[in-house]
């Protein structure tokens, strides 16, 4: 199934920028950084993308707005999916930082706005792409926008509601930075506006009123006592925490307030879902105005999975869960068991040195490639000038 990408208000004109997709992996993501793709500003990588992706004779090539999905067609007994998102947090601000844009290099190390989160995980999915033409498995190959802003503009989820069979498959890898090593699922999210409530009043007669900002010291309170649970999931450890986000009361300097709101974040263990997050929440705050203002279920580890196995041993590290939410939990929803592995320190992600070596990027292609039925790139590597 292919598609044509319709026109989009601010996209430059003229032909795609061309990629070189059978080079040095870790100069692919160098010049994938270098072209600005900030969320809502994906679409010059994404034709990109597609102009390369199109070259490759053995993939079919589907198009959604700044999504590309490019697919195998092998009729093997079984599909992976290797997904990954186009777009960064905005560039750095303070001075003299180096994770922006253009990139740098010193020594082996790639500095550069999306170096680890995840121009260096794309990389890898286009090398692959161009160079796997007979791999062991059909694979499909997913690069999708708005990764890094407000769930509902997610290009995943666009694809999921528009185009559900391209994201058919039988495992899936999201390539987000792990270090090298297999982080199976990820944790919940769900945030909850905690209220009290007063009566407003002069500050100068305060007896006449009740102050919500100080009603919140008991929800504090809450917080602060609160143990986080480490919660065994198929094997991994995953770590809980609820933690207040933020706070937010008053509208004067002389005006007792009558509101006051604390939002609450909990991280929850793919043992539950938003349901079991919700009970959880709801019975530390009995008594309380509890509303839940968003949420997204985890993904539990996978790892039995025959195909989730051979790679972890494909990679040759001892797995790792993942703490954070991340889009495995929308192919765990499609019953398709999913794990992250990719280049990078993800404690870098969105920092101001942003950075990921050359060595973790082709280690990364080359885990890919012996579980894919490919070869390495370690020999071809040697030597590349940067």
């Amino acid at each position: 199934m292919q598609s044509e990408p319709s026109p989009a208000s601010g996209a430059k004109a003229g032909a795609p920028i061309e990629l070189d997709l059978h080079g040095d992996v870790a100069g692919l993501a160098a010049a994938l950084i270098n072209i600005e793709s900030v969320s809502g500003n994906e679409r010059v990588l994404a034709d990109a993308v597609e102009a390369a992706l199109r070259a490759i004779p053995w993939l079919a090539v589907h198009r959604d707005g700044d999504a590309i999905v490019a697919r195998t067609g092998l009729g093997r007994k079984e599909r992976v999916v290797l997904a990954g998102h186009l777009d960064t947090v905005p560039l750095p601000t303070a001075a003299g930082a180096r994770g922006t844009v253009p990139i740098s290099w010193e020594g082996e190390i790639l500095y550069g706005r999306g170096a680890t989160d995840m121009k260096g995980g794309v990389a890898v999915q286009l090398a692959l792409a161009a160079t796997l033409e007979d791999p062991n498995r059909d694979i499909t190959f997913i690069f999708y926008d708005h990764e890094e802003v407000a769930a509902p503009k997610s290009g995943l989820g666009r694809l999921l509601r528009n185009s559900p069979e391209m994201l058919a498959g039988d495992f899936a890898i999201l390539l987000e930075p792990t270090n090298g090593t297999v982080e199976g699922g990820c944790n919940g999210t769900t945030r909850y506006a905690v209220n009290t409530h007063g009566v407003a009043a002069h500050s100068a007669r305060a007896w006449m009123g009740t102050n919500a900002i100080h009603g919140a010291a008991r929800v504090l309170q809450v917080l602060s006592d609160y143990e986080p649970r480490t919660v065994a999931v198929d094997g991994l450890d995953y770590r809980e925490s609820l933690n207040a986000v933020r706070i937010n009361g008053g509208i004067a300097g002389n005006v007792i307030p009558d509101a006051c709101e604390v939002e609450v974040n909990y991280r929850f263990a793919p043992d539950k879902d938003i349901q079991g997050a919700d009970e959880h929440v709801l019975g530390l705050f009995e008594g309380f105005d509890v509303v839940r203002t968003d949420g997204a279920g985890g993904a539990r580890p996978g790892l039995q999975h025959p195909a989730a196995a051979s790679f972890v041993a494909a990679v040759g590290r001892e797995p790792k869960p993942k703490f954070g939410w991340t889009d495995v939990a929308r192919f765990s929803e499609l019953g398709i068991p999913a794990v992250n592995f990719g280049p990078g320190d993800p404690l870098l992600a969105h920092s101001d040195d942003e950075h990921v070596s050359r060595a973790a990027i082709h280690e990364s292609l080359d885990a890919l490639r012996r579980w894919l039925g490919g070869e390495s790139t370690t020999s071809r590597s040697a030597g590349i000038a940067q």
